[in-house]
């Protein structure tokens, strides 16, 4: 019993609580502001954000880049969890190649794309 804050739920809890405690201390002894109508957009160091250009990535560009931080994602993980060692070392190297090699032929843009030219490619778009 001396452990439970040690407990993953009871520490997000814990913590879950802490920052919304802070969060309102904080919002009393703030100042009011005036409402204004760019409130809410990100903060682009005094700089007008240009509009979109149209420019949009393809159907499977997305997904091929998507699938690189997925990859990248899962690999940091499993390395991240590997114990010490020297096998581990070595399992990881292995592991680290193969991500590699992964990385490097979602980088590559497909011979296909390449040939396809400009005007023809649609982009991705929602409904």
């Amino acid at each position: 019993m001396d452990k439970i804050l040690l407990s993953p739920p009871v520490a997000f809890i814990f913590f879950l609580l802490l920052a919304y405690g802070i969060n309102e201390v904080g919002r009393q002894i703030a100042a009011p502001g005036e409402h204004h109508e760019d409130k809410h957009l990100a903060y682009t160091g005094g700089e007008t954000v240009p509009p979109p250009t149209g420019g949009r990535l393809s159907y499977h560009a997305f997904f091929r880049l998507a699938l690189l931080f997925g990859i990248l994602h899962v690999a940091t993980l499993v390395l991240s969890t590997l114990p010490l060692g020297v096998r581990p070392r070595k399992t990881a190297l292995a592991y680290t190649i193969a991500i590699a090699i992964s990385v490097f032929i979602l980088i590559e843009e497909p011979k296909s794309e390449k040939e396809v030219p400009e005007a023809e490619k649609t982009p991705l778009s929602f409904p």
